[in-house]
């Protein structure tokens, strides 16, 4: 990749997997597909699968999000989304994202298109308000998406929570601009269906910035506490994956973990 994103709070610039240890990483691309749970409480509200390939300087991935369990009997809702950019072991830059949400009868598409490391986002149907005030032209340049930001998070440093979480993460998703500001939580031992070992915890505070109509604008309440997020090290392939993760927004709180997860060798794309 000959541009590299440049992030608020200088968040790529220490991202690097050290060089003795991307020589130990086998050549080639990484193919991972995994499933999280979301419960409220002990009761199941949704499902989140993941298909993601990550070559040495390229990623592509597919995410869908469903309504499951007790959510399913009162809600009808899914969210499809893709993504595709390019990567250096210091940053990443998504090239373009789109994402399609369903509730009920209600269906819109949203396109992101990253250009000169400006994003420009088309929505069908258009937005009947992009927010009071919209995201600025600035406000949008050297931004990325939300799945972009999991995969920033993934080429963190391995071996030291530090270079996981510290800045921030400047995201755009197509109407609401947000900072994800990050602070180390130290380490923890933690258990899910399909993992379980010693993970990263990093805290992650949401904070608006534009895009955002008056009744859609995150409370108080639901900005009192960061979004946690457990991050395991597979220094086997170079990169770190969300394990975990719990708001303690809202009535009970949320909580995803993963629950099926295959990391799988592949061939480079060219």
């Amino acid at each position: 990749m000959a541009t590299s994103l440049v992030l608020a709070g200088s968040v790529a610039g220490e991202r690097a997997i050290p060089a003795d240890a991307a020589a130990e990483l086998a050549p080639g691309g990484r193919m991972i597909t995994a499933r999280y749970s979301s419960s409220v409480l002990i009761f199941r509200v949704g499902s989140i699968s993941l298909s993601a390939q990550i070559d040495p300087e390229r990623y592509a991935a597919d995410t869908v999000v469903e309504a499951a369990g007790l959510a399913a009997l009162f809600t009808d809702f899914d969210i499809r989304a893709e993504v595709e950019g390019l990567r250096t072991p210091a940053s990443v830059l998504p090239l373009r994202y789109a994402h399609v949400e369903r509730t009920g009868s209600k269906v819109r598409a949203v396109d992101i298109a990253f250009e000169n490391r400006m994003a420009s986002a088309h929505a069908t149907p258009p937005f009947g308000s992009l927010g009071l005030p919209p995201a600025t032209a600035e406000q949008r340049e050297n931004v990325i998406d939300p799945i972009s930001a999991v995969f920033l998070l993934a080429q963190a440093r391995i071996g030291g929570e530090a270079d996981v979480c510290s800045g921030s993460l400047p995201v755009f998703d197509g109407k609401a601009r947000y900072d994800l500001r990050l602070e180390a939580g130290g380490r923890e031992t933690i258990r899910t269906p399909a993992w379980r070992g010693e993970a990263v915890l990093c805290h992650a505070w949401y904070e608006p910035i534009a895009g955002y109509d008056p009744e859609d604008y995150p409370s108080p309440a639901e900005l009192r506490y960061p979004l946690d997020i457990w991050l395991a090290a597979f220094p086997e392939h170079g990169f770190y994956l969300p394990v975990r993760v719990h708001t303690r927004a809202g009535f009970g709180g949320l909580t995803v973990q993963v629950a099926e997860l295959d990391i799988r060798l592949t061939a480079a794309t060219p």
